[in-house]
């Protein structure tokens, strides 16, 4: 049980986690007892899923934006205001204008942010013309117009580094690119090409598989193990770190991640990345044990995808309440995630995995449910459809039918994982 004085229970960010884990607080705990106050510098919540959709005109920009306020129950008090830093210590958090707010409980939920300051020559080029970037709503809108009239030419979409946010979207955006010059009559004039860190286009070796030869079956070129050094705006190439190039006349770029400016400001809590350490599966962040980590601000091997911060709030809610009962935390999170990708013409598929299980062929949920690892219009449609359970459910913190915190593994073909 909890004591008589009120407790405090304090969210950095009202994105996806943030939103999610106030609302699912606020329904499990006694508003007599508990307050819970969610921080952000602006009112504007966006639907980031959709930006991918921005640069080949199949989503408005206005349409992705909501506001932040309007997303909570009521009970729960959102104040707009920049946050300076945290004084895990004294268990307070400092704000731009120097005033302080104290907590009993802190949620980081302060999401991952574009660092292109980080990568040479990438702030410049961004300003250029050349290059772009549709992680964010302006960078999205220009890109559109880069797009709408570019009519042949080298078109290289490069990740800089990872972790970034939901990690098949630059995929996604190779695909839409083959589909929508191929619409226009000009994909015979325009080479496409994928630039990525990785050894591979996806970490986990089925899902690798099946995506490289899509990607191979539309004539889409993959340059891999590229670390980017440099992005020189002005010979439209990109230099990788060993001295390799990739020449461009478009190119899209995925800068650097990091965590929230405030996270390098408050000693003791962040990584080198300014990311949160965390105990992956209790989400009980490294620094104190009165603060907890949802999303992308987590410094963890867990995906930065929308559905992880989904799948986390159940195990958020049920560990805090057990903490501030005095009770030992037993939830635990197994990493699941799941992504619908784009794979353009109508079609996407969908994969479903946790820390310790690849993607794999089948079905999710298992009982009707859409195809795994195959492109289906029904995915796609599946796709177009989350908008609306992104914000009146998930948001919400609702349970959806047949969708657990747990990664299931029914209806799913295990034995693929071994398959050559």
């Amino acid at each position: 049980m909890l004591s008589g004085v009120v407790k405090r229970i304090v969210v950095l960010g009202a994105g996806t986690g943030g939103t999610l884990a106030a609302n699912r607080l606020r329904r499990a705990l006694p508003a007599e007892q508990v307050e819970v106050v969610v921080l952000d510098k602006d009112d504007r919540h966006v639907y980031q899923p959709g930006l991918l959709f921005v640069p080949f005109g199949r989503a408005r920009p206005s349409s992705l934006v909501r506001s932040r306020s309007a997303q909570f129950a009521a009970g729960i008090e959102f104040r707009r205001t920049e946050v300076e830093q945290v004084d895990v210590a004294r268990n307070t958090v400092v704000l731009a204008d120097g005033s302080t707010l104290d907590f009993d409980v802190l949620v980081v939920a302060s999401g991952a942010v574009l660092r292109p300051e980080e990568t040479e020559g990438l702030p410049a080029a961004l300003t250029t013309g050349g290059v772009h970037s549709f992680y964010d709503l302006l960078g999205a809108a220009r890109l559109a117009g880069a797009l709408a009239g570019f009519d042949g030419g080298r078109l290289a979409i490069n990740v800089v580094d990872m972790p970034i946010k939901c990690p098949v979207a630059p995929v996604e955006f190779a695909f839409l690119a083959d589909w929508f010059f191929t619409e226009r009559g000009l994909r015979h004039k325009v080479d496409i090409i994928f630039v990525t860190p990785l050894d591979g286009v996806f970490t986990k070796e089925v899902c690798n598989r099946e995506l490289s030869g899509l990607l191979d079956s539309r004539g889409i070129e993959v340059v891999s193990e590229f670390n980017t050094g440099e992005v020189d705006g002005n010979a439209r190439r990109l230099v990788s770190f060993d001295g390799r190039t990739v020449d461009f006349d478009l190119s899209v770029v995925v800068p650097l991640h990091g965590g929230a400016g405030f996270v390098e400001r408050s000693s003791g809590l962040g990584s080198e990345l300014d990311f949160v350490p965390v105990d992956p599966q209790t989400l009980q962040a490294k620094v104190a044990p009165n603060v907890f980590v949802i999303g992308d601000a987590a410094d963890s091997a867990v995906s930065k995808a929308g559905s992880v911060a989904h799948f986390q709030g159940p195990i958020l809610e049920h560990n805090i309440t057990r903490y501030l009962a005095g009770d030992p935390l037993d939830g635990a999170f197994d990493g699941h995630t799941n992504c619908f990708i784009e794979s353009g013409f109508g079609k996407a598929l969908l994969i479903d995995y946790n820390t310790g299980t690849e993607p794999v062929p089948g079905r999710y949920p298992a009982v009707l449910g859409l195809p795994l690892l195959r492109e289906s219009r029904l995915n796609h449609l599946g796709k177009l459809a989350f908008r609306y359970f992104y914000w009146h459910v998930l948001l919400a913190g609702h349970e959806i039918p047949g969708i657990r915190s747990t990664m299931p593994t029914a209806g799913k073909r295990l034995d693929a994982r071994r398959a050559g």
